[in-house]
């Protein structure tokens, strides 16, 4: 693995991150094209709702030239997530982790706290691997919510973010799910709304700094 500082990113700047186009410049050094990122999470990293080569990990990889792992399991949560990551981070030694968990936590009514604090274990097993960790936030569903074009994420995101001094990228997901035509079902982006994230993400990698558009 590439030995690179992870620089700690500050509080006020991570609260304004958004996924597109925020235009706030980063505290990090660009990773280089050969470098291995993995992509944690659920069924929306696993690319349900579209088919083979379209799920969101590709088209980055597409985007911005990595090596992109696409380790999302459909169902999975962030607690039950927290078994897998370790064995993961072995098996591929990433140098950037995007962790996008807690859709299903919400299916399942828990608490949001709880859901946080999953999370928190998931970023300090990232760090402790030596990898960089960057969350993406997850509202909670809401048919009203998507309905009417207003989905957030949920608080818990920006709460871990400022906590842990990590970078955040916000309304990718919720900006996605509010729009039906880039939506499979009320939780899935279809393909074209797979693009979009990957997209919004790599806008949002620029604006850090881990990766520099052409």
């Amino acid at each position: 693995m590439m030995a690179w500082l992870r620089a700690g990113f500050l509080l006020g700047l991570v609260a304004m991150l958004v996924a597109c186009g925020s235009g706030v410049p980063g505290d990090f050094d660009p990773l280089p094209r050969q470098a291995t990122v993995l992509a944690f999470g659920d069924s929306v990293t696993h690319g349900t709702g579209a088919g083979a080569g379209e799920d969101y990990p590709a088209r980055l990889a597409a985007i911005t030239g990595w090596t992109i792992v696409n380790d999302g399991v459909p169902g999975d949560r962030a607690s039950s997530a927290r078994e897998r990551l370790a064995p993961s981070l072995r098996a591929h030694e990433p140098d950037l982790v995007l962790i996008w968990l807690g859709g299903n936590d919400f299916l399942r009514q828990r608490d949001p706290a709880a859901v946080r604090e999953d999370l928190r274990v998931l970023v300090e097993t990232v760090r402790d691997h030596g990898a960089q960790p960057l969350l993406l936030g997850v509202p909670r569903a809401s048919a009203l919510g998507a309905a009417t074009g207003r989905l957030r994420d949920d608080p818990i995101y920006r709460e871990l973010a400022h906590e842990e001094q990590v970078p955040l990228i916000e309304g990718v997901l919720s900006g996605v799910l509010s729009e039906s035509d880039l939506r499979a079902d009320p939780v899935h982006p279809n393909a074209r709304g797979y693009r979009r994230i990957a997209t919004e993400i790599a806008e949002a990698l620029d604006d850090l700094g881990l990766w520099l558009a052409p």
